[in-house]
């Protein structure tokens, strides 16, 4: 269950309802009964491992901020990639090409760029 607080887990113990996991290995809950948020029944996501809000993919974002009714059944299509959540800091992150830890070799500048100089 990684680093969910007490109380949440007591709460999902007793009036959670699970609806779904996504790839990810996060679970996610319904209330049963008891008070409301609104006309909906309250809706929460236990993480697996670390709470990284970006873990959670688009059709399960959708629908714990009630834009879905339902959780959709991911139907994939070819053009589709897969979700990643945020790698900011980690070894996966993006880097672009010059990028000094990519190597640094960086294209040339084109003709239309003249420094800058004093006169």
């Amino acid at each position: 269950m990684g680093m969910t607080p007490f109380g949440t887990l007591l709460a999902t113990l007793f009036s959670g309802k699970l609806i779904g996991q996504d790839e990810f290995g996060n679970r996610y809950y319904e209330q049963k009964y008891g008070k409301r948020h609104g006309n909906h029944a309250k809706r929460w996501v236990i993480y697996n491992g670390i709470a990284e809000p970006s873990k959670v993919p688009a059709h399960w974002h959708g629908w714990l901020h009630y834009t879905l009714d339902a959780p959709v059944t991911q139907k994939r299509f070819a053009w589709q990639k897969d979700h990643l959540p945020n790698l900011t800091g980690t070894v996966g992150r993006y880097l672009p090409q010059g990028h000094l830890l990519k190597g640094g070799q960086r294209a040339k500048a084109t003709a239309d760029y003249k420094p800058w100089t004093p006169e």
